[in-house]
């Protein structure tokens, strides 16, 4: 194989369009961008979001209420995926995500009371709801806020 053989793989590479190079190539003339009108100018074009001058669906549309743009959004699970763990076990995040219970945990777990509670475990999450808390420990478990 000498320099000259080289090419690069089939279908890795492109020819770019060549707009405004006559018409028999497809895109002369006005090169794609129709005839006249805003997007037709050197320059032209709207922003995001724009709808010609009409209020924006954005600015339409109600807003209610507080919407923290710094929350944390915690993981949310009921107490009865506890039973899938062995008596006895510490249960954090990370063994939640071991277990497959869980496929993402950015900012933490919080606990639900829904289901019950038959093992005795120590729990560790960013928040349980009082009745997580009250099954966890009527079993005799630990619920420990991290």
């Amino acid at each position: 194989m000498y320099i000259h053989e080289l090419s690069p793989v089939a279908g890795s590479t492109h020819v770019d369009k060549r707009k405004g190079r006559g018409h028999a190539t497809g895109n002369g003339k006005t090169a794609g961008r129709g005839h006249k009108g805003q997007k037709a100018r050197s320059g032209g074009g709207v922003r995001i979001g724009f709808e010609g001058g009409q209020m924006p669906l954005a600015r339409r549309i109600p807003k209610r209420g507080f919407n923290n743009i710094f929350a944390k959004p915690l993981e949310s699970l009921n107490v009865a995926v506890l039973d899938k763990f062995e008596d006895g076990a510490v249960i954090d995040a990370q063994a939640l995500l071991d277990a497959g219970l869980l496929s993402k945990c950015r900012y933490g777990v919080k606990f639900l009371g829904t289901g019950e509670v038959t093992k005795k475990f120590t729990v560790k999450a960013a928040a349980f709801s009082a009745t997580a808390k009250e099954k966890i420990e009527a079993a005799g478990g630990k619920a420990e806020v991290v």
